[in-house]
This record gives structure tokens, C-alpha cells and sequence, in this order.
């Protein structure tokens, strides 16, 4: 009997366990949208960046205004696609927090970029803090904001 009932509890555990487990699995985990970027970005691929993006969203990039808006944020990419070619963009120093329904990242991020206009290479550095939330069983961006780093402290004194 004791048995039966050990069984029984470590099945209903496991079942409880699988279920609860199923909609963050099916939606992914909150920690995927910034791979998900990384992959769309340096692909260059609008559409796959704009999946990522809640169509209310609020964006703010280094030395831009606000972008408020789905529309407003595909623009920004747009011309950044139409500008450089992305050569590689990573994500590190990778922090999080959330509740299950909501997610904060920050962190650090570098792109590797190509002008097009005359084939100057650069690198982009700086520092990113978002927000995402689950909608119809996907993460969103709902507010993405990412600024360069500062100048080194001896640069900053000099002016």
C-alpha cells in the first residue's frame, strides 16, 4: 500500500511537474529573445527582429531618439541594415529578472559592423537593459534601450 501510494505521489509530482513546465517550454525560456536577436540581427533580417518586438514597443539606441512603436523600430533596423553590414553582434555579461510573465536583461553588447558606403570597419560597444513579456505564448520586447559606452575616465576629464 505505502508503495502504491509513493508511486502514486511521484507520478502525480512528475505529471504536475510536466505540466507546469509546458507553457515556459512552448514559449520558450524568457533568457531566448537575446539569442533570438543575436541570430536576426546578423542576418540582417528585419522580419525576424521585428517578431521580437511587442507592436507597442518603446526602443532607444545610442545616439537616436526614441523609437515609439513597431513601426518606428523597424525603421531604425531598416536604415541600419541599409548602412552596415553586420558581422557579428554578441550579447555578454548577461543578466536577468522576472516573475514568469515579465523579464528584465542587462548587460553588456558589442556588433562588429561594415560600412557600406566605403568598407570602414568598426565595432560597436556598450551597454543594453530591456524589457520583455510573454504575449499570445511569446517573449516581446516591450522596452529595449541600449547606450555606448562612456569615454574612458582620462578622456572624460579632458574636455
Amino acid at each position: 500500500m505505502l508503495g502504491g501510494i509513493r508511486r502514486g505521489f511521484a507520478i502525480g509530482l512528475l505529471v504536475a511537474a510536466t505540466t507546469a513546465a509546458l507553457p515556459a517550454f512552448a514559449a520558450g525560456s524568457p533568457g531566448d529573445i537575446g539569442d533570438a536577436w543575436i541570430k536576426a540581427v546578423t542576418a540582417s533580417d528585419i522580419e525576424a527582429v521585428m517578431k521580437l518586438y511587442a507592436e507597442n514597443a518603446v526602443a532607444w539606441f545610442p545616439d537616436e531618439p526614441e523609437h515609439q512603436g513597431a513601426a518606428a523600430i523597424r525603421s531604425a533596423y531598416k536604415d541600419m541594415f541599409e548602412h552596415f553590414k553586420i558581422n557579428s553582434a554578441a550579447l555578454t555579461n548577461r543578466h536577468s529578472e522576472g516573475d514568469g510573465k515579465h523579464e528584465s536583461h542587462w548587460g553588456n553588447f558589442s556588433m562588429a559592423v561594415t560600412q557600406k558606403s566605403d568598407g570602414k570597419a568598426m565595432t560597436w560597444t556598450g551597454r543594453y537593459t530591456d524589457v520583455t513579456e510573454l504575449r499570445k505564448g511569446q517573449w516581446v520586447y516591450v522596452a529595449d534601450h541600449a547606450s555606448g559606452d562612456p569615454p574612458p575616465p582620462q578622456a572624460a576629464a579632458a574636455k
